[in-house]
């Protein structure tokens, strides 16, 4: 079972930059892809950038060009690195592991809060 563990979350003011990171417990199964979602109050989670095994990365657009995803495959992290926050950034942030047994699973963090507010 694919555990995961979201940590770097606050509160920081428009335009500041903030970096979370992701940790996913031993596994002997192989990791696909992972990536972020987040999710603001009375709002539907949506997608914010993932990034596959080979490195590969998508963003979603209101995001482009101010948020950054890595990955340390050999620590099992992956990262997002923001900056330019906005008040409209506030969300809980989660990350995601796919693991594929057949068809693909995706496990979920617990996520982590991130606050931008003047």
């Amino acid at each position: 079972q694919v555990r995961l563990v979201e940590s770097g979350g606050g509160l920081v003011q428009p335009g500041e930059s903030l970096s979370l990171s992701c940790v996913a417990s031993r596994t002997i199964f192989t990791i696909h892809t992972m990536g972020w979602y987040r999710q603001a109050p009375g709002k539907q989670r949506e997608l914010v950038a993932t990034i596959t095994s080979g490195e590969s990365t998508n963003y979603a657009d209101f995001v482009k060009g101010r948020f950054t995803i890595s990955r340390d495959n050999a620590k099992k992290t992956v990262y997002l690195q923001m900056s330019g926050l906005k008040p409209e950034d506030t969300a809980v942030y989660y990350c995601t592991a796919d693991v594929k047994l057949g068809s693909t699973y995706t496990y979920w963090g617990q996520g982590t809060q991130v606050t931008v507010s003047s």
